[in-house]
């Protein structure tokens, strides 16, 4: 299993994903019912987390992007059949890994078209 670094782990999720938009926010931005950003989130097309003073439901403003989107599902999938909670699955997307295509995040993987890469990683996770 690959270890995250220590200096991330310290770091509040909240803080290491930065931008968030909540439930009101993508069913304004995406012109949907609140209703079906809930769907979306209950499906784990999305995944969310209670932030803020408010602890109000939240998602990774990245999520959103189209590029990103289309991938998360099945990278969530195996993350969590590698044995990772939804709050595990969003510090390892949202952890900087110099090793990977594009230097950054693996969600940055992701949003670059490198959806086969990250999800590798991913399934490294499992062993």
């Amino acid at each position: 299993m690959t270890d995250q670094p220590t200096a991330s782990a310290e770091i509040p999720l909240e803080d290491l994903v930065g931008s968030w938009l909540t439930v009101p926010d993508i069913a304004e931005r995406w012109g949907i019912p609140l209703s079906a950003v809930r769907k979306l989130i209950e499906d784990r097309e999305l995944l969310s987390l209670r932030i803020g003073e408010r602890r109000v439901v939240a998602v990774p403003t990245q999520f959103i992007e189209e590029e990103v989107f289309r991938h998360l599902r099945g990278t969530f999938t195996v993350l969590a059949d590698g044995g990772l909670d939804d709050e595990e699955i969003l510090r390892w997307l949202f952890t900087p890994d110099e090793t990977l295509r594009v230097s950054g995040t693996p969600v940055d993987n992701l949003a670059a078209g490198f959806k086969t890469e990250v999800r590798r990683r991913a399934m490294e996770q499992a062993f």
